[in-house]
């Protein structure tokens, strides 16, 4: 729906460019007939054509101004070149969705993109899960940048968070690069690019908005692992799977929602982090299913600011413990009730949520370093990591 754009407050009065410049011819100390004269002129230029010498000057001018912009915009030109022949285009049977209308975030729909990656010298679509979750793979179709469709041969998907691989067979295929995501920063420059309602190789521009957002609302998707980039570039329907790629042409998220009253873009999109989607991914593809770690610790959901002064700590940084399991990797390391995990492998621990996603995406059986607050100074405890059943 189209919306028009007003000024709230009262209506300005109108004012004719004669009777602005006489008033400023009249008014003393302003420098006479002469500067009258300029005024008029610059009000004519402002108001109207300006002379041929003078549209010569500022064409060469904007020339100059245009040259350096160029400049600057012949990078996304060079990016958009090299990934564009690895995204490709996904529809599946919609007959196997089931959508949620009153979900706050719009996220599936009957068609998606996906972007090709090289993996032990196979060839891999990477997607998100809620485009292709339950269909069969001779109902999906993918068309590659070249107009060529063929189909899936395998799909492995993981509901926790919503990453959806595809095996495919074909001569010729452009893998992209991936990036590291950890690297990325808020202000970072982005594109995304996909097949927004169905327009092929469409990119848009932007900036990396935010951070760790872990308190989504997707609805009864089942996303329960989130650590999701915020972009500003425009993600609309039909963009979910796509790449978020950096200024070197390189992967660092896969597109995979929007916040929207409407349904399109309205300035917020979410990705999911490279480097997250590649913990699942590589899993899925090796063994076919993911095996997640665990701590066997339950957190403290009522620590906040007043309970972390209480402790000595300037703010509520990490996660404190609430419970420690019998048995569990945390009770090995003498992991105490009370204690606040500042530290995860050697990662600051922001809040709950953040430490849950390093814990589930820890390779099993691996040793850990794991700084914790306890009675007013920190200690360094040694974990091996356990797997979650």
């Amino acid at each position: 729906m189209r919306r028009s754009l007003v000024f709230p407050g009262r209506r300005l009065p109108s004012f004719s460019w004669a009777a602005i410049v006489l008033s400023t011819m009249m008014m003393p100390g302003l420098g006479g007939p002469a500067h009258g004269q300029r005024a008029i002129q610059a009000a004519i230029e402002r108001a109207g054509p300006v002379s041929p010498d003078k549209r010569a000057e500022l064409y060469r001018e904007l020339r100059v101004q245009a040259e350096f912009l160029e400049r600057q915009s012949a990078v996304i030109r060079t990016v958009a070149r090299l990934v564009g022949p690895t995204v490709v285009f996904v529809e599946a049977d919609a007959s196997h969705r089931a959508t949620n209308p009153g979900a706050r975030l719009r996220r599936v729909e009957e068609a998606g993109s996906g972007v090709v990656i090289a993996f032990g010298g196979k060839h891999y679509i990477l997607t998100s899960r809620h485009v292709v979750a339950g269909t069969p793979p001779e109902s999906i179709k993918i068309t590659l940048a070249d107009g060529r469709r063929l189909h899936p041969t395998r799909i492995w998907d993981d509901i926790e968070t919503d990453v959806a691989v595809m095996a495919v067979s074909a001569p010729d295929l452009v893998a992209a690069a991936l990036g590291d995501s950890d690297r990325m920063e808020i202000g970072d420059f982005v594109l995304a690019v996909g097949s927004p309602f169905g327009l092929s190789n469409s990119v848009t521009f932007g900036i990396i908005s935010a951070k760790g957002r872990r308190d989504l609302d997707l609805g009864d998707s089942g996303v329960r692992l989130q650590d999701f980039l915020q972009t500003d570039a425009a993600i609309n329907p039909g963009n979910s799977g796509g790449p978020l790629v950096n200024l070197r042409g390189e992967v660092i998220g896969i597109n995979t929602a929007i916040a929207s009253r409407s349904g399109a873009n309205e300035g917020i999109g979410f990705a999911i982090p490279i480097n997250m989607f590649m913990v699942v991914a590589r899993q899925l593809i090796e063994h076919g299913k993911v095996s997640r770690a665990f701590l066997g610790v339950t957190l403290d959901p009522a620590y906040g600011p007043v309970l972390a002064a209480e402790l000595g700590l300037p703010r509520p940084a990490g996660a404190r413990v609430n419970q420690v399991a019998e048995n569990s990797p945390a009770a090995a390391a003498k992991i105490e009730v009370g204690d606040v995990i500042l530290e995860f492998n050697g990662v600051p621990v922001e809040n709950d949520a953040h430490l849950v996603n390093m814990v589930n995406l820890t390779p099993v059986g691996k040793q850990v370093e794991v700084v914790v607050y306890r009675q007013g100074r920190t200690e360094v405890v040694r974990v091996v990591v356990g797997e979650r059943r």
